[in-house]
């Protein structure tokens, strides 16, 4: 990852956010999301191989397909998550980000609800005997 771009970016963006917020504030919010999400695909342009190497890992390990689908959709429901909330935050809505954290976590419950019940499953065979 180039994080001299990624930290230079960051900088740049950060300093006219506080500029244009003294002058003209509701343009600060919008140049605040907008800094994110290009920070946002810079950092992304970099998951790709990560992802793909987790994937092959799964396999070698045996791990079932829907498993890891279940870890990555949650992994990106955590990450859009996070975005959310700090951008409600920045815009000083900490009530709706409390929320957006809210909706995350039983998002990622729900998406694990099929884990939850093959784990069940096995627990009550080795009860079973």
């Amino acid at each position: 990852m180039d994080m001299n771009k990624i930290i230079g970016l960051a900088v740049i963006s950060v300093t006219l956010i506080v500029l244009l917020r003294q002058y003209r504030p509701e343009y600060g919010v919008a140049a605040s999301l907008m800094a994110g999400l290009l920070l946002l695909f810079l950092i992304m342009e970099q998951v790709s191989p990560v992802l793909q190497e987790i994937q092959t890992l799964a396999q070698r390990t045996g791990l079932a397909q829907e498993h890891t689908s279940i870890l990555l959709k949650s992994l990106g429901v955590c990450f859009v998550t996070q975005i959310a909330c700090e951008a409600c935050k920045d815009a000083g809505e900490s009530s709706i980000a409390s929320k957006v954290e809210m909706a995350g976590k039983v998002s990622i419950v729900v998406l694990s609800l099929p884990l939850f019940q093959e784990l069940l499953k096995i627990v009550l065979r080795l009860i079973a005997g």
